[in-house]
């Protein structure tokens, strides 16, 4: 399948009724599994990818570590969305440089987000210049999810300032929106009625709405976020205090299955 056809694949998975459910990986072992576990698109959770690799999140560090987990999830048989923070630089041009590499992997999404490493949000002017920059480079062959990190740092103007950021973010090109941290059902469908049409991705969150009340609310995506990969880490821990641990765990040659198809 061509990379535009895996694509619109993907973007009208965002119309198909049911919120799809995204859930984000942080390896190659755990986007195999997850694709092996029916799920046709995967996304990356850079928490995890950076973690993972003994580096921050959110500071622009793991530019080289997404490059090279995109180049390898991109040959599986899958959707592949990878998340890219803030585009690890404030330059337009070198994001844009960034998106054009990623695109040319095969995978057929990204996600990019205004928040800065100090705990404010990037201008607003200036993250508009930095998704115009992306959607050239996306070049139509990339779901540009543009996420607004109102609800999630504090202090960083919630409400208000989330309807202005996303209409600008539309207005820039982005194919869908992201608002992590926003759980009030009657905000979501204010905002979801003013994107008009425009995809809605929403972070799932244990104690928040139900798929079905999101849905109902009008969300076309639900992402995972770093909830797996922090359960991930709780039930390797678990194991470990607790060799008798039993339930569904893979085998030695499933896992080894994950890798053998690339091998």
């Amino acid at each position: 399948m061509t990379t535009l056809l895996r694509y619109e694949e993907f973007r009208d998975l965002h119309r198909a009724g049911a919120p799809l459910l995204l859930p984000n990986a942080w390896d190659h072992a755990s986007a195999a599994a997850l694709v092996a576990a029916g799920f046709r698109a995967v996304g990356t959770t850079s928490l995890g990818v950076a973690a993972a690799a003994g580096l921050p999140d959110g500071t622009g560090a793991t530019r080289a570590e997404t490059v090279r987990l995109a180049r390898g999830l991109a040959r599986l048989d899958a959707l592949i969305s990878v998340d890219i923070e803030g585009g690890f630089t404030d330059n337009p041009e070198e994001v844009a440089v960034l998106v054009a590499e990623l695109a040319a992997t095969g995978i057929v999404g990204i996600n990019i987000e205004d928040g800065r490493p100090d705990g404010s949000l990037r201008d607003l002017t200036h993250q508009c210049e930095i998704l115009y920059a992306v959607r050239e480079a996306a070049a139509g062959r990339l779901f540009v999810n543009a996420r607004t990190d109102t609800y999630w740092l504090p202090g960083a103007g919630k409400a208000p300032e989330t309807g202005e950021r996303l209409a600008a973010y539309r207005r820039a090109g982005a194919d869908g929106v992201f608002v992590p941290g926003l759980r009030d059902l009657r905000a979501i469908a204010e905002l979801t009625s003013a994107l008009e049409g425009t995809p809605l991705n929403t972070l799932h969150a244990p104690e928040g709405p139900s798929l079905p009340e999101l849905a109902e609310a009008g969300v076309h995506r639900v992402s995972c976020g770093s909830l797996l990969f922090r359960a991930a880490l709780g039930a390797a821990v678990a194991a470990a205090r607790d060799l008798s641990v039993s339930g569904e765990i893979p085998s030695y040659a499933e896992t080894q299955a994950l890798s053998d198809a690339f091998a």
